[in-house]
């Protein structure tokens, strides 16, 4: 039988992303989609690109019986439902940042509140299926990574790993309006972003501590890192360009053949011998990467492109719940169509 759905967060951009997904895979079927708008409404209605979505799925409060729960909750609500989902012997993976930072005083830090669960953080497993998925196999809370770490972190784990650079990390990255879900501000209508691209959240971006949490684990230190992002004028996509100083004795040949088997039997992660395009990446779960060296300043160079949704969202989920319960890791997610 398959396993059974619920998706938290269902009318918006992640929500809808991963409902599209769920729709697909052979060994899951979507039981609930649960959401504050669009009581009663057929999902169909309220993700009109759902075209094999059935009427009888309507949008509800109620998680039925689902074994796993996806949340694609803004920052705070997955976590004051997730003890109770868990404690009915569900499976969670979140979507959203509530579990992503395993320091409670961090998480109030960066977020300006006490976390609601913090018993829940030493539990949940931070879920780059690519690095951690022995843990995530394991796992009954999976914490889904950002969409700018998981462009930096695929980005610079190799280097990092192998130690071929310093502890300095720059990560400049661009990410589609998408990004920032369903919000109405001045700042994401089309007039403001319309041929314009700007910096924002410099130099508190919540996604600064979960880029340096990460790269610690990798580095066996603690980087020093400078973390831009830019909002830019596409609905979706994102790239990260990723500098670092190369460390005395470290060589353009050595990044080549440290990347180059890192990510020799990744199924979405493949590295390239050119420049990357985020639309090389619409509507996959595919992570594009390629690293070079500055000759000049020693320095290594890491391009990585993806769909900010896909393998920044919602694939990177559906790859965590196929590591979680046994299926190949690219069951639903091989040969995705370009969107819708």
């Amino acid at each position: 039988m398959p396993t059974r759905v619920a998706i938290a967060g269902a009318t918006g951009y992640a929500g809808g992303e991963l409902a599209r997904l769920v729709l697909r895979h052979p060994e899951a079927r979507l039981v609930a989609a649960v959401a504050r708008s669009h009581q009663g409404e057929p999902l169909r209605a309220a993700q009109p690109h759902l075209h094999t979505a059935p009427d009888s799925l309507v949008v509800s409060r109620e998680v039925g019986d689902a074994e796993v729960v996806f949340t694609a909750l803004p920052a705070g609500e997955a976590a004051k439902q997730a003890g109770v989902w868990l404690g009915e012997g569900r499976t969670v993976i979140d979507i959203g940042s509530d579990f992503r930072l395993r320091d409670p005083a961090l998480y109030e830090r960066w977020y300006g509140y006490a976390h609601p669960a913090p018993e829940l953080l030493k539990e949940a497993v931070y879920g780059l299926t690519e690095l951690t998925r022995d843990r995530v196999r394991r796992a009954r809370l999976i914490a889904n990574p950002g969409c700018y770490p998981t462009a930096a972190l695929l980005a610079l784990a190799p280097a990092l790993k192998a130690r071929l650079v310093t502890e300095d990390l720059i990560v400049d990255a661009k990410s589609g309006v998408s990004g920032a879900g369903h919000t109405v501000d001045e700042a994401f209508l089309y007039g403001s972003i319309d041929e314009s691209v700007r910096p924002y959240g410099v130099p508190k971006h919540r996604h600064t501590p979960e880029i340096a949490q990460e790269a610690a684990l990798l580095l066996g230190a603690q980087p020093r890192l400078t973390f831009t992002p830019h909002l830019v004028p596409m609905t979706r996509g994102l790239i990260a360009t990723c500098y670092a100083p190369l460390r005395s004795g470290k060589t353009a040949k050595d990044v080549a053949e440290t990347y180059a088997r890192e990510y020799s039997e990744e199924p979405f992660v493949r590295v390239v011998g050119t420049y990357p395009a985020t639309k090389a990446t619409l509507g996959s779960n595919w992570c594009l990467v390629h690293a070079i060296v500055d000759e000049s300043t020693s320095r290594l160079v890491v391009f990585a492109v993806l769909d900010n949704l896909v393998k920044g969202a919602a694939g990177s989920a559906l790859q965590n719940f196929n590591a979680r319960f046994g299926y190949p890791e690219t069951m639903g997610l091989e040969a995705l169509p370009l969107w819708p």
